[in-house]
């Protein structure tokens, strides 16, 4: 059973929970808790990819456009909002060290602009928290060293976000 350890920092409610009720992001936030029950079955069904360890810690942000372009413009040189970003902390062919097998396997980082998926979830026609665990699946197996440099890829990873999101009773339909 794959044990995952969660830092969920919602620094969007956080920071202005008055501009998350008017935008209606409390009636779609997703509980720790739930983040939590995600991430273990994301993991269940990523075993295969996972290096070995008694557990794995990630770190989930949620934040607005302003901080996530700050990010994206510090990380990526690109001095715009994104929907998610995704911080792995393993190199993928990361050779195994026998004292690092009996620690918690930190992965990396996921940081999910709360504006932007208020945005794409009414273009898609999904909720909010449809669309949250869709950025975060997908920011997830880029933890994982999951890439879409080309259209075979991209349709690869979307396929096994619909299987992620699919684990976690939430049907989407994607159109590629």
């Amino acid at each position: 059973m794959v044990q995952v350890e969660l830092d969920v920092q919602d620094c969007f409610f956080e920071s202005s929970p008055e501009a998350a009720q008017t935008s209606g992001y409390i009636d779609s936030q997703v509980s720790s808790t739930t983040w939590e029950d995600w991430f273990h079955r994301w993991l269940e069904i990523l075993d295969s990819s996972l290096p070995p360890a008694p557990s794995y810690e990630i770190g989930l942000r949620l934040t607005d456009d302003t901080e996530i372009q700050a990010i994206n413009a510090q990380y990526r040189q690109q001095n715009k909002p994104t929907d998610v970003l995704a911080f792995a902390a393993l190199e993928v062919d990361l050779p195994q060290n026998p004292e690092m097998v009996a620690e918690p396997l930190y992965l990396g980082d996921i940081v999910v602009s709360i504006n932007t998926a208020q945005r794409q979830a009414g273009q898609q026609e999904h909720s909010l928290s449809t669309e949250l665990a869709w950025l975060t699946a997908h920011g997830l197996l880029h933890l994982l060293g999951w890439d879409h440099p080309d259209e075979e890829s991209l349709i690869a990873m979307l396929q096994q976000q619909v299987v992620l999101l699919d684990a976690v009773g939430i049907r989407i339909n994607i159109n590629y």
